[in-house]
């Protein structure tokens, strides 16, 4: 929510929409209940397939294949009597899927009995985790709508459907594009602006060695010569082996000899004389992430068409840097 009115600071906000995550546990245990097939229903396939790949952390279950499409597989096959539960589901590369056929996972992992229990395991793991979320998920939501602004809410499954329906890469930035009903999304191909709680400091007073023992002790003073460790600067080194003009984040040091972490390497030794403050460190760290090939090119802000809300225009732009 601090971010939330961050942006709302920086732009013209006319609408939020958020993804209101929830898992049917009673469908995902019973679907035979409802006289409905896991596989029946597109929205209802990519709630299955969402909630899997979080369980089975993204990766072929057989082979621990990952950065590949994956497929449902079901553990004891439809042909011997085995059930759509979540529970029979596991998530398996195409290779292994087609290996594994409708052969016993026993007899499929014979040589890998590890492998076979950790899998057998992990399938009957109780859906808690998706309880958690169904009991705290209205939390994020009230606090929007309390906003005043129109809130939409969607799944995870229905965001996921619109990246794969437009050909969009899954990026965190994308996907907030991509939440809720949409019939579009263009010009997105821009970096992108990642932020990342960093914490504003330690409380820890000393660093310890390998064996526990304290090894030196750290300032009292969290700002030296005006900078603390966390603030962004821009140092000019006008000579030297490391001359230049270096940007990043600050570690500080007693001394006035500070270390600068750039996006792509460590500069040590920097006399404070030479940093320029570009910005305070609070708490966040930020960086630029290029957002990969594929899907719609394009520049600019990512837009989308959406359908008309009471007060709100048919055209929504959101920014995804």
């Amino acid at each position: 929510m601090a971010w939330v009115q961050r942006i709302r600071r920086w732009a013209p906000v006319a609408a939020l929409s958020s993804e209101l995550v929830r898992f049917d546990m009673q469908a995902f245990e019973k679907p035979e209940i409802a006289g409905v097939e896991y596989q029946q229903g597109t929205l209802a396939g990519y709630e299955v397939r969402e909630y899997l790949l979080d369980k089975w952390g993204r990766v072929c279950a057989y082979c621990d294949k990952r950065d590949t499409p994956l497929q449902i597989e079901h553990i004891v096959a439809k042909t011997r009597d085995g059930s759509n539960r979540v529970s029979n589901l596991t998530l398996a590369c195409a290779p292994c899927n087609q290996k594994k056929n409708a052969l016993p996972v026993e007899v499929f992992m014979a040589k890998d009995p590890k492998r076979l229990a950790r899998i057998l395991t992990q399938a009957k793991r109780p859906l808690k985790d998706a309880a958690a979320v169904n009991a705290t998920r209205w939390t994020l939501a009230n606090a929007l709508r309390a906003t005043g602004l129109p809130v939409e809410l969607a799944s995870g499954g229905r965001t996921k459907f619109n990246r794969s329906r437009l050909a969009v890469p899954k990026t965190h930035a994308l996907d907030a594009a991509c939440v809720g009903a949409l019939d579009a999304v263009s010009d997105w191909r821009k970096p992108t602006l990642t932020v990342k709680c960093a914490g504003r400091g330690s409380y820890q007073r000393t660093r310890l060695d390998q064996y526990g023992f304290p090894r030196g002790y750290l300032t009292r003073e969290k700002r030296v010569h005006g900078f603390q460790t966390g603030d962004l600067v821009r140092a000019e080194v006008p000579n030297g082996k490391k001359a230049g003009t270096h940007v990043g984040r600050v570690a500080v040091r007693a001394s006035g000899s500070f270390n600068i972490q750039s996006a792509d390497k460590v500069v040590q030794g920097i006399a404070h004389r030479r940093c320029q403050l570009i910005q305070r460190s609070d708490g966040y760290g930020y960086s630029r992430i290029d957002t990969p090939e594929g899907g719609v090119a394009g520049t600019g802000t990512a837009s989308r068409s959406a359908p008309s809300l009471p007060g709100l225009k048919a055209e929504v732009s959101r920014a995804t840097g």
